[in-house]
């Protein structure tokens, strides 16, 4: 779908950014009036009803051939993607805050590998017959999945009331704490700076791999496969690393090191980028920076997001993990448009924002320092 309106891209991004920001004070609201079982309830049957939704809208009232259906669609799925993920993690760093049970983050992580890796032969299966049935089946697939996902979550609340004697009480507060707290806080600021900046770096580094493959093939079908293998090479070296490596990584290298490492890792993708721009160097590098985030980043990030008080670890890790990221892939986006309006070279635009890169390093090294004071 992104490579099909890659010029409508910046658009699209921005339209995914509004939509965050107008859906999270509304899920605030209905955080600050609930418990963790009620949030999970309310939430992943409200996203299973829209898909339900969508899919009347295409087959049974004829809106299959609709652009701005399909456009529409495109932002939900950002929405949706990013708070189905999000709320599993609110769940997570709820119930594992303590030592021992944060080292559990990459096998918990590695549960999202093996999805990753039967979605995508899902994707590899049926990519000749999308435009036949491919759509009805990944809508109704992704609908029971999350159906099962919700049943999961749910028993896991129970058997920790049973076992621990786990509260569910109100978490209170207001609509608008989690975009008050990203600003005023001071730690949650710098967070909250670092996810922006490394999904900008992200998105200038998908940008710009989306160009060199439309350039690679014409055939879609051809792309979707590309795809389907670079995520079918990238979730097993991933779930080895989460199952085996991310703990020992953790623990050997220390926050501050993995949070400075990224931009390093950026520094070296853009440079492939500029200097050798080829579909090889698409492959290598999309799953190199996946393995990193997924095996080693994003589970550091979210031992950080324990440390917060209760009303954040609900609302603002939303904020962070949903407007924030979205908003970064709208700056990275950004920058690729105000690239192409001075009439740079493409392949300038990733060797441009290495300076970037070199400030997330910086920045992550600030936020270690203040999580090593506090004892992590």
């Amino acid at each position: 779908m992104a490579v099909t309106n890659v010029d409508e891209l910046p658009f699209l991004l921005a339209a995914g950014a509004m939509a965050m920001l107008l859906v999270n004070p509304i899920y605030s609201w209905i955080a600050s009036k609930s418990n963790l079982k009620k949030i999970i309830l309310f939430c992943y049957s409200f996203l299973i009803m829209n898909l339900i939704l969508f899919l009347f809208a295409w087959k049974v009232l004829g809106f299959g051939e609709s652009i701005w259906l399909g456009r529409i669609f495109y932002v939900w799925c950002n929405v949706y993607s990013f708070f189905v993920v999000s709320i599993f993690w609110v769940l997570v760093i709820n119930l594992f805050r303590d030592s021992n049970k944060r080292s559990f983050y990459g096998v918990i992580m590695a549960g999202g590998s093996i999805g990753a890796m039967f979605g995508s032969e899902i994707s590899k299966r049926f990519s000749s017959s999308f435009n036949e049935l491919g759509l009805e089946l990944f809508t109704l697939s992704a609908a029971l999945l999350l159906f099962f996902a919700m049943l999961l979550a749910l028993y896991m609340l129970s058997k920790f009331q049973k076992d621990i004697n786990l509260k569910l009480s109100d978490v209170g507060g207001g609509s608008f704490d989690a975009i008050k707290n990203s600003l005023k806080v001071h730690e949650i600021r710098n967070i909250a700076t670092y996810v922006w900046i490394w999904t900008a770096l992200m998105t200038i580094q998908w940008i710009t791999a989306i160009n060199i493959v439309e350039e690679w093939s014409q055939n879609p079908e051809q792309r979707l496969r590309f795809f389907a293998i670079v995520e079918q090479v990238t979730s097993p070296l991933t779930l080895v690393v989460q199952l085996f490596l991310t703990n020992i990584i953790i623990k050997k290298f220390g926050i501050r090191n993995i949070m400075f490492l990224y931009g390093i890792l950026f520094f070296f993708a853009y440079l492939a980028y500029g200097l050798a721009p080829s579909i090889i160097s698409v492959g290598v590098v999309t799953v190199l920076l996946r393995i990193f985030e997924y095996g080693v980043n994003k589970p550091t990030r979210e031992t950080i997001f324990t440390t917060f008080k209760k009303n954040d670890r609900y609302k603002s890790t939303v904020f962070i993990d949903t407007f924030i990221t979205r908003f970064g892939d709208l700056s990275g986006s950004g920058f690729i448009a105000l690239g192409k309006l001075t009439s740079v070279a493409a392949n300038s635009f990733p060797l441009i924002a290495i300076p970037i890169a070199g400030y997330l390093s910086f920045l992550g090294i600030k936020i270690s320092k203040k999580v090593e004071i506090k004892g992590l």
